[in-house]
């Protein structure tokens, strides 16, 4: 490829944004619970990762699993971790909200973008969820979000390329375009091909054993961990970068 595509690595714990970084990703979004779909990290991951990091960090804030129409007491909570993901100085934050009729919500959306500041906000995959992708896009480009992370509406990017290609030529120079969800060093060279966008994300996720040298045979857990696999990272900015 003729320019250098910009890789952000999703993860789930301190110890994978490291790893992350190590592997040379050029921005971590930071989660929390990978089976809810990713939550808001705790304060004190927060601030333990903000000291260590060498890369940028985009916290996601996300209250809880599930879906993404929000109560009133939800929306202060989104609120006041944006402000003290901020208070740490992170560079941005990753968020996601729709009204109950699957549309964007406009209005709570461009209250955090003005509470955030300076800070870059990256609409998550709740937009793989709204009622209308190019109503959708125009309104998050309304809103000021810097960026949109998706996969087309659709689980897998990969099964998504036209209509991430419609949404990148939609787009233009007025938001960033992301593909996400399913995205490996097979197909993630492929991906940027066919849809001409400029970043893309990945989880590179891989299951890791215990670190125990002791395990409760009775309570029958294996106790594994989410974690990411650095060489997949490493092949994929190989495909992406030179």
């Amino acid at each position: 490829m003729s320019q250098s595509i910009l890789l952000e690595i999703a993860v789930f714990n301190i110890e994978s944004a490291l790893h992350a970084m190590n592997a040379g990703a050029d921005r971590i979004e930071f989660c929390e619970n990978p089976q809810e779909g990713g939550t808001t990290p705790s304060y004190g991951a927060l601030q333990v990762l903000a000291k260590l990091a060498s890369t940028p960090v985009f916290p996601i804030i996300r209250p809880r699993g599930g879906d993404f129409f929000y109560s009133k007491n939800e929306f202060e909570s989104i609120k006041e971790d944006l402000k003290m993901i901020k208070a740490l100085d992170y560079p941005g934050v990753v968020i996601g909200l729709l009204n109950r009729d699957g549309s964007i919500d406009i209005d709570r959306t461009a209250v955090l973008v003005e509470l955030a500041g300076g800070m870059e906000i990256t609409f998550h995959r709740a937009f793989d969820r709204c009622n209308n992708a190019v109503k959708g896009l125009e309104a998050i480009i309304q809103t000021g979000c810097k960026r949109i992370l998706t996969s087309g509406q659709v689980p897998n990017a990969n099964d998504a390329l036209p209509m991430l290609k419609q949404l990148v030529d939609q787009a233009g120079d007025r938001i960033i375009i992301m593909p996400g969800s399913g995205v490996r060093a097979k197909n993630i060279e492929h991906i940027i091909q066919s849809t001409g966008a400029k970043e893309i994300h990945s989880s590179a996720r891989k299951i890791f054993p215990s670190n125990m040298s002791f395990n409760q045979a009775t309570m029958q857990e294996q106790m594994q961990f989410t974690g990411v696999d650095e060489n997949e990272i490493i092949e994929m900015l190989a495909k992406l970068n030179f």
